[in-house]
């Protein structure tokens, strides 16, 4: 039998290599290589014939009896409104997030309501010891939640160690990539190890009929590190967001086999550990300067839940060579496209000028729905214009310069009139809004009339 050489595995995307070099071909990371010893075939996997060795198993017909999947309520509102209503018994949900960001804390959180209300709740520490996750516990007042601790890394041991006693309702591993199987002959870390132990915990959850929450890291550009097959394996995959300048924290959920998808859950960090916010609208609209040009309301929607956030541009005249476009929460790709209709059809010069475009509060919007609000508070800036306070902007712009409809315009605008808003700017045509919320609802079909609009409220007229 011919000896098995190494192979080399991408600790970025898992591809396999059997020589070692530089550059990952499957997803362009350099030095992202590393040597692991190449897995033995599977004994006895055929018969002496040469067939596969398999048993027969019933096959069955789409028509049945189906149940919806019960569901166990963390307590914390915001995250059941992620997961759809609560965790799933036997599921597995993956949760990333930048360090510090606060995952463990809102995982300790979660596990001590659930302890709380009378459930067996498992938290294993691969990164901490267990005096660090009690002082945690001590500062954010929980410590004397019935919560089962322990710091392991092998999962043989885990998985033995949950077997015994009451079965879990909710076992949470901190983290993935700490975890290792003595049946996997690679680095604890490496692609091999991290698909292996999430392969086995996958398989206790499913067979047990516990749910599990695996803790990820995440890479230099906010994707969870590992090989993507774990984010396959799992039921649902929820991202914790947040910038560090900012007190709050936005659960959103990336895949969810028992619920919606992006939905999104918005914390906020205090002393105690994190608060929900049950109206997160009024919070990203606090403290806006409504009387300076380049800020405009987007009514957006994440999820079900329709959310107002304030969209600030600023548009100035440049002294470099190329300009510069710089983007926080928005696509750079979007903005390139609005600015090339605006300059195209809407008649603006902003070939020399800089273009700084930020959605306050630090929420990362990513529907189209936003390119309106985007292109009034452009053409607010470079105009100095002050829109009205009192309105709110959503609509999808074309390339050819004509304003679409976008989904979901009645929730918006019920949302715009709760919060005191008087009217709202929108594309003309499409589904009826309903009644608007009482709100006074201004229709655009074009961006010159949006453009037209703002340039007659600007001090000035040249526009250059």
């Amino acid at each position: 039998m011919a000896k098995r050489g190494p192979i080399y595995t991408c600790q970025a995307c898992g591809a396999v290599y059997h020589r070692w070099q530089g550059k990952c071909d499957s997803c362009g990371t350099w030095s992202s290589l590393s040597e692991e010893a190449q897995a033995a075939p599977v004994p006895g996997a055929r018969s002496s014939g040469g067939k596969p060795r398999g048993r027969v198993f019933a096959l069955e017909s789409l028509k049945g009896d189906t149940q919806d999947a019960p569901r166990i309520v963390s307590g914390i509102g915001e995250l059941d409104r992620v997961t759809g209503g609560g965790f799933v018994p036997g599921s597995v949900l993956l949760i990333g997030g930048n360090p510090g960001i606060g995952k463990s804390t809102l995982l300790m959180q979660a596990c001590a309501a659930l302890a709380l209300s009378g459930r067996r709740v498992v938290y294993v520490s691969g990164e901490e010891s267990t005096g660090q996750v009690r002082l945690r516990a001590e500062r954010m007042g929980l410590a004397e939640a019935p919560v089962d601790l322990a710091a392991e890394t092998n999962v043989e041991d885990i998985i033995a160690t949950l077997g015994q006693g009451t079965r879990p309702a909710l076992v949470v591993i901190d983290s993935i990539q700490t975890m290792w199987s003595g049946e996997v002959e690679s680095a604890p870390g490496t692609v091999t190890q991290v698909r292996g132990s999430a392969q086995a915990l996958i398989r206790y959850a499913k067979t047990s009929g516990a749910c599990m929450i695996l803790v990820g890291h995440v890479t230099k550009d906010g994707q969870i590190a590992g090989p993507r097959v774990v984010e396959h394996m799992v039921d649902a995959v929820l991202s914790f967001e947040g910038e560090g300048a900012h007190a709050f924290r936005i659960l959103r959920g990336q895949k969810n086999r028992f619920g919606a998808t992006d939905e999104i859950g918005v914390f906020e960090m205090t002393g105690m550990g994190l608060s929900e916010v049950t109206n997160p609208s009024a919070l990203f609209l606090a403290g806006r300067d409504q009387a300076a040009p380049g800020a405009a309301v987007f009514a957006g929607v994440e999820g079900t839940r329709p959310v107002l956030v304030e969209i600030q541009a600023l548009v100035a005249p440049t002294s470099l060579g190329t300009p510069r476009r710089a983007v926080v929460g928005w696509e750079n790709s979007r903005l390139a496209m609005v600015l090339a209709v605006l300059e195209t059809h809407g008649g603006l010069r902003l070939g020399q000028h800089d273009v700084y475009l930020n959605v306050a509060g630090g929420l990362r919007v990513n529907e189209p729905a936003a390119d309106l609000a985007v292109a009034a508070a452009l053409v607010s800036s470079l105009t100095g214009a002050i829109l009205p306070s009192e309105s709110v902007y959503f609509g999808e712009i074309a390339l050819s310069g004509a304003i679409r409809p976008v989904s979901v315009a009645g929730a918006r605008l019920r949302e715009a009139s709760k919060l005191g808003f008087e009217s709202a700017l929108m594309p003309s045509g499409g589904a009826d809004a309903g009644d608007g919320g009482g709100l006074e609802l201004r229709r655009f079909g074009h961006v010159t009339e949006l453009v037209a609009d703002i340039a007659s409220r600007a001090p000035r007229r040249d526009v250059k």
